[in-house]
């Protein structure tokens, strides 16, 4: 196969592996599961771990199919002797895979953005139970 189908191949293999990963990573760093640490920073620096890997498959996703319409692109205003009519076009694999990178891009950074800020770091709230005697009915 020539050189850009077997890069554009090479990053889908790479996007699939980060994203893999990235679900996993994901998981382990959601406050509602039970997995790994208890404390909520570090449940939350998990979550940026997960969304950083969301957001490095969303690239390669990118870069591959940008990669191939770009040599789709260049074939089909070469100059040649086959009618246009007979030209590769934009498929709709394409365009799914436009939609899933920017789909992955958006997941990936919503994750990226649930890192505690500095000022709540280490600060932990729990609910209080009233006092008794705060409310007594007659």
């Amino acid at each position: 196969l020539a050189a850009y189908m077997q890069t554009s191949r090479a990053l889908m293999v790479i996007s699939l592996l980060l994203g893999f990963f990235g679900i996993i990573v994901s998981v382990v760093g959601m406050k509602c599961t039970k997995v790994g640490e208890e404390d909520p920073v570090t449940k939350s620096r998990i979550a940026v771990a997960g969304g950083v890997l969301f957001v490095l498959s969303g690239l390669c996703t990118l870069a591959a199919v940008s990669l191939y319409a770009t040599h789709v692109t260049y074939k089909f205003f070469e100059k040649s002797t086959v009618p246009i009519n007979a030209r590769y076009e934009f498929g709709s694999a394409l365009f799914i895979g436009w939609g899933a990178a920017s789909l992955t891009l958006l997941g990936g950074s919503l994750l990226c953005c649930s890192c505690p800020a500095k000022d709540r770091r280490g600060q932990q709230y729990y609910r209080q139970s009233q006092p008794s005697t705060a409310r007594e009915y007659v």
